[in-house]
């Protein structure tokens, strides 16, 4: 996981609630063993024309079908996204696919807590600020959103400025780019030292001979 701080980028903007993880990977894409490649999959079901002869073409009207908005590393949504099943493979399809932070007025409690193990950045503001930041970038694609994880703020070059609440210890694991494992790794060095006195008590010792 590499760390993340300050992230400027335009914004596709996905103008609805209660987004789904079947929604966001259906569950047909599951089956893969790697934790890449369904960034292809992301939003299948809405990327792609689902029925007559162009049926799996890329359906036109679809947002991140859009050429201006290719690129684009901010996802803006409508509340409670990430609602459903508990998938970790609908956070690992919005970060393939290329997405590092998601605004929304709420999130569903697992996929916000399975999003930021994976690097993702999560920020709640008001449906006001979030319906803000949607028209503008409905408007003008080229629209520039910073995110500032650090000073917990998020602008845009049209004035735009609000403040976001995040937990402080994902907040640490953000900026230091530690996921769960890299969390381990930081007590490595405690780690072997216990499994060497482990090995050196119960298995190096001579067997008990019988009686």
């Amino acid at each position: 996981m590499h760390p993340i701080n300050i992230l400027t980028s335009h914004a596709v903007p996905l103008d609805r609630p209660n987004v789904d993880t079947d929604q966001i990977i259906p569950k047909q894409f599951l089956k893969r063993i790697e934790r890449t490649g369904y960034g292809d999959f992301l939003f299948y079901d809405w990327r792609r024309i689902q029925e007559g002869p162009n049926a799996g073409q890329p359906h036109p009207d679809f947002v991140l079908n859009k050429h201006h908005h290719k690129g684009a590393k901010i996802l803006i949504a409508g509340k409670n996204f990430g609602c459903g099943s508990s998938r970790e493979h609908a956070a690992w399809a919005l970060t393939d696919f290329g997405f590092l932070a998601v605004i929304a007025p709420s999130f569903a409690d697992i996929f916000f807590s399975n999003a930021g193990k994976n690097g993702m950045i999560l920020v709640r503001l008001s449906d006001t600020d979030v319906q803000t930041l949607m028209e503008r970038s409905e408007k003008n694609p080229a629209h520039k959103i910073t995110i500032n994880l650090e000073a917990q703020t998020i602008t845009d070059d049209h004035g735009f400025s609000a403040h976001f609440d995040i937990d402080p210890f994902r907040k640490y694991c953000l900026l230091n780019g530690l996921d769960d494992i890299g969390l381990t790794l930081r007590h490595e060095s405690e780690l072997d030292a216990f499994e060497n006195k482990h090995d050196a008590e119960f298995w190096l010792k001579p067997r008990p001979t019988a009686a």
